[in-house]
Order: C-alpha cells, then structure tokens, then sequence
C-alpha cells in the first residue's frame, strides 16, 4: 500500500501519479483539511483508475493545545455517507500520546471506522521518530482484542 501523508494530500501530481498505478493507496487528511478537501483529493486517484483507495482521519489542528491534533470523529460516518471509500482512523497521530490511543480507538470503531493504524515500537523510549505515540507490542495485542470485542458487540466485527 502506498500512504499519501497528511503534507502531501494536496499534492494532485503526486496523486495522480499514484493514481495510474495498481498499488492501494492510504490517504491521510491533511491536518487544515476539510472533509471535501479530503475527497476531492481522491478524485485525483480515482481519476487516473486506481479504485483501491482508503482515507484516513488523523486529526485536524484546532484551538485547543491539549493535544498534538484533535481527532475528528464525525467526519468518519460523513465521509462514510459521502463516500464508498474505507476510512480508517490514526489514533497515534491524532493524540501524540500512547495512553491516549486505546479510547480514541474505540470511539473509531463506534463511529463506524473500517480500521485503525497504530504506531507500534518495541521500545518507545528509544524510538527515532513517534516513540511518544507509540504502544509495546503487548499493549497493541490487547488493544486489538478489546476493540475487536467492541466491534463484535455492535454488529461490526474487523478484519485482521
């Protein structure tokens, strides 16, 4: 898969470039991006024939300093009722915090997200980008099984 990061969403040759290729393609709303922006971002790859696209809600900036990003939780169903693509959830980037991502999680999954991405690092504190962000392994493992019995519970069980 290939994954169009929030500073590069509006790059439309990028975008159309990854467009005439055969590859999925991850892309991540840019963090002053509206819903529309998002989605006419994909228009650029979908135009070019690539039907594999997912977008990823990772937060947007916002007043509000308590947080790396504020994640925007709303825009999951919208994009959903505006859309046919997958959205999945970045928890990770959205919080800037580990002992955040396991409740921003479940509220993904309750809003209707189709997945989630994770920073994962067997050691954060060594980390040489996103340590501060990232689970231990053991930590994900649990994650995965609670928000899988989230998923269950409410009628939408993940994928692996």
């Amino acid at each position: 898969m290939l994954q169009i990061g929030a500073r590069n969403m509006q790059n439309y040759p990028l975008l159309k470039a990854v467009g005439r290729t055969s590859r999925p393609v991850l892309l991540k709303r840019g963090f002053a991006a509206t819903i529309k922006d998002l989605l006419l971002a994909a228009e650029y790859v979908l135009s070019e024939g690539n039907c594999n696209v997912v977008l990823c809600e990772r937060g947007i900036r916002t007043f509000d300093d308590s947080a790396r990003f504020t994640l925007d939780l709303g825009a999951v169903p919208l994009i959903k009722q505006l859309s046919h693509l997958p959205v999945i959830v970045d928890p990770s980037h959205a919080s800037g915090r580990a002992a955040q991502i396991l409740p921003l999680a479940r509220a993904s999954v309750a809003v209707g997200a189709d997945g989630l991405i994770v920073e994962v690092h067997h050691n954060p504190a060594v980390a040489v980008c996103d340590g501060e962000q990232a689970l231990v392994p053991d930590s994900f493992h649990a994650m995965i099984g609670e928000i899988q019995a989230i998923a269950a519970a409410i009628g939408r069980p993940l994928a692996q």
